[in-house]
């Protein structure tokens, strides 16, 4: 084909066409290009490996349509992360209005959550965003309609050498491919090495580019000079005695916005408040008239407060949300996982729309949703990890960060830096990551921990009986391509045997099946180690049970994953709070002289039921971060897991143990949990827009249940802190009340008949 092959001329519906060039994509990139000249319109497999921002989604929308709109198939696109799933599910959106050959217009669905379920609603669409675990899970519980899938689509594929998320996704595609071997696959990667190997394994062609739509200037600061990959060079002004901050101000001045990947979230947040103190110098135009500059200045400060607003508002108000908001008003923000979902979400908006004009992060952001920057600065090449210690990140972790530099539509180039303290520093990182080729994927697969639950549901899902037929499934894995099934025959063996002695299995002649217990705990989407440990616990209860026993229980499973480590200064007062819970725990506590690594362990699983026992006692989350020293977003997910594993005992309760008193309080605990609330405030916050602040205002002015909120005035309930009339109108529609026109008159607000959905969106 031709370079730069028209839109107008795709053999493509015209309806899809129009779309595009609406969206100002009037012709192809050359990756496209090689992609169409590959086939991938016409059922090829293909891995394509080409930069950020080189059109891989393009291309993903491409094969996507063709399957639903020529060949009346179903698309599957899986993503490794919620919020790139949610990016994803947004950008397909725009095809909805296109009708299909049965009249019907093209439908698109996500689904992230929710694992114990097969999700049948999922059926009626055409396009499915999902992420891997719930892909996982799906193919668990059997979906029938995964039978009908025709194509799936594999983003970031490199996440393969990743130990947590690559067996995942290296399971899916290789049950997908059972499930249907004529499927065709497309995988899309930044940076792979040996492509080769990969599309080996999927039979797939490979197209690999260096080529960006915005060149990549990868370089080495030392001092006030940038040495770049090509040989060039250049200097930077010197504001400040700070490498970075000098780094970051020439970036801003030169109308571009700096992204700076630091090695821990302290960092993240020490380098965000560096960067805030000198951004005045900055926000504030140097030239133009002094109308024109204050003009300016005070529609820059304007937007931003309104951004700061957006963060405060965005949950309970505690010491951090007042720390970014004071941050987003400088222009300025931090990034990662310790953050609430909600705050990520804000300051990803902001700096997608450039409110936010500096952004620090941890390396997981390079991973994650698409946030380009100017510039990219790499504060520091080295990572701390428990148990390693501070060790260098690989040249793909580097690859991937760099790779975040240059704007579309409004950048001419990206710059990466990495900051160097000495001239043999700087050469070390010109020619171990500037110059450096990244390393090769492998399969993370052979271990025991990470494929038990995927041995489980082999049999439990009926995808084989048979020790060879599993051993056939997992030969077609990248494990066995790229070494042998061999080498994993041993770790299957060993998993077998520990199903087979744990009750999960049982062998009939030839066959292995799964028992009712392990049908049960492969589809919960649990570890059946812990599935053991609950079913174990379960059966000899302890002799005063509370809500500390389950979150307990739940914190002693691998799947609640990172316990929150007790600091040695707590030992002490956990020691304490542990003697006084002896009576309410499920498992005994180990030795603490002969086992201290095991006793230490327990005491960080009683520092998480703590966590969780505060939480649902409604300490306020200011007093809980301080307390506990634990950050937002780690709170979040222990609690997005603890809702997850209490779901587990209540399902398994009544197979394993038939205590009805355990699923009756895992029952209740699983609602305490989400909403972080006593028993009482159930029923209140049981009705939409009404959360664990708000629930406890309403319920201390006296509204304690539904009937009293039934029969309390508008009036009443709108004059209570927090609750305004829209809400209050909600809360009325909920309950059953009834609200006079003339009372909304009174209010000031007559709600019309167009805002309705407004109202009930609140």
């Amino acid at each position: 084909m031709a370079k730069n092959l028209k839109v107008a001329e795709l053999p493509i519906h015209d309806s899809v066409k129009e779309i595009l060039q609406e969206y100002g994509i009037l012709e192809l990139f050359p990756p496209q290009e090689d992609c169409l000249n590959a086939g991938v319109l016409d059922g090829n497999n293909i891995v394509l490996a080409s930069p950020t921002a080189s059109g891989k989604t393009l291309i993903a929308e491409l094969c996507a349509l063709k399957h639903v709109l020529d060949n009346n198939g179903k698309v599957i696109y899986l993503s490794p992360l919620r919020a790139l799933a949610s990016e994803k599910f947004e950008e397909f959106k725009k095809y909805t209005s296109i009708k299909k050959v049965d009249g019907t217009k093209i439908s698109v669905g996500i689904s992230t959550g929710d694992f114990d379920s097969a999700a049948n609603w999922l059926e009626r669409y055409d396009i499915i965003v999902t992420t891997n675990e719930k892909a996982d899970s799906l193919l668990r519980h059997r979906a029938k309609w995964m039978d009908n899938i025709s194509a799936v689509i594999a983003d970031e594929v490199h996440l393969l050498n990743e130990a947590e998320r690559g067996p995942t996704l290296e399971i899916v595609i290789a049950r997908l491919l059972q499930v249907n071997p004529s499927i065709q696959i497309l995988a899309l990667s930044a940076t792979i090495n040996n492509v080769d190997e990969i599309a080996g394994w999927l039979n797939a062609k490979y197209i690999v580019t260096s080529w960006r739509p915005i060149d990549l200037k990868e370089g080495v600061i030392l001092q006030d000079e940038i040495q770049y990959k090509d040989g060039g060079s250049r200097k930077i002004g010197q504001d400040t005695r700070l490498t970075i901050i000098n780094l970051v101000l020439d970036t801003i001045r030169n109308g571009g916005q700096a992204l700076i990947f630091s090695s821990t979230r302290k960092n993240a947040a020490a380098a965000a408040k560096n960067v805030a103190i000198h951004m005045n110098k900055v926000l504030v135009p140097k030239r133009g008239s002094k109308i024109v500059k204050q003009s300016l200045e005070e529609q820059t400060r304007a937007t931003l407060e309104k951004e700061a607003k957006k963060i405060l508002e965005a949950g309970e108000r505690t010491q951090l949300s007042e720390e970014l908001a004071n941050l987003v008003r400088s222009a300025t923000a931090y990034h990662h996982a310790g953050l609430t979902g909600a705050h990520r979400k804000i300051i990803e908006d902001a700096f997608k729309e450039r409110k936010i004009k500096v952004l620090t992060a941890t390396p997981t952001l390079a991973w994650g949703v698409n946030l380009p920057a100017r510039t990219v600065i790499i504060q520091d090449y080295r990572r701390f990890e428990a148990g390693l210690g501070n060790y260098p990140i690989s040249v793909l972790d580097y690859k991937q960060m760099a790779g975040r530099a240059g704007r579309p539509k409004y950048d001419k180039f990206g710059e990466s830096v990495l900051i160097a303290k000495t001239a043999d520093e700087a050469d070390y990182l010109m020619e171990g990551y500037v110059l450096a080729k990244p390393e090769r994927i492998w399969s993370r697969l052979a271990v025991e921990k990470i494929i038990r639950g995927h041995v489980l549901a082999t049999i439990a899902s009926d995808f084989a009986h048979t020790e060879q037929g599993i051993y056939e499934f997992f030969g077609k894995t990248f494990y066995a391509y790229q070494y042998d099934v061999k080498a994993i025959k041993s770790v299957i063996n060993k998993i077998l045997r520990f199903l087979h002695d744990e009750e999960m299995i049982y062998v009939l002649g030839d066959d292995i099946l799964a028992t009712k217990f392990g049908k049960r705990i492969s589809e919960l989407y649990i570890d059946p180690l812990s599935g053991v440990i609950i079913r174990d616990a379960l059966q000899s209860n302890p002799p005063i049970l509370t809500e500390f026993s389950l979150f307990h229980l739940i914190s002693h499973t691998p799947d609640m994953g990172p316990i929150m480590r007790p600091y040695q200064r707590e030992i002490d007062n956990l020691t304490i709070t542990a003697e006084d819970h002896k009576q309410e725990l499920f498992i005994d506590p180990p030795d603490q002289w002969s086992d201290n690594i095991g006793y230490v362990e327990f005491l960080g699983e009683v520092k998480t039921a703590l966590v969780l026992n505060n939480w649902i006692e409604e300490l306020p989350e200011d007093k809980l971060f301080e307390r506990f020293n634990v950050q937002p977003g780690d709170l979040y997910r222990t609690i997005e897991n603890a809702q997850w594993l209490l779901h587990a005992i209540e399902e398994l309760s009544p197979v394993v143990a038939k205590n009805k008193d355990i699923t009756t309080l895992s029952t209740e605990l699983i609602q305490r949990v989400s909403k972080g609330i006593k028993k009482e405030l159930l029923p209140i916050v049981a009705l939409e827009g009404v959360g664990r602040v708000r629930g406890r205002i309403i319920f201390n002015a006296g509204f304690r249940t539904i009937d009293d909120l039934k029969h309390a005035s508008i009036e009443e309930i709108t004059s209570l802190p927090s609750v305004g009339p829209r809400l209050a109108k909600k809360i009325k529609e909920q309950v059953g009340g009834f609200v006079k026109k003339d009372t909304w008159e009174r209010l000031g607000k007559i709600p019309e008949e167009n805002t309705q959905k407004e109202l009930f969106d609140f």
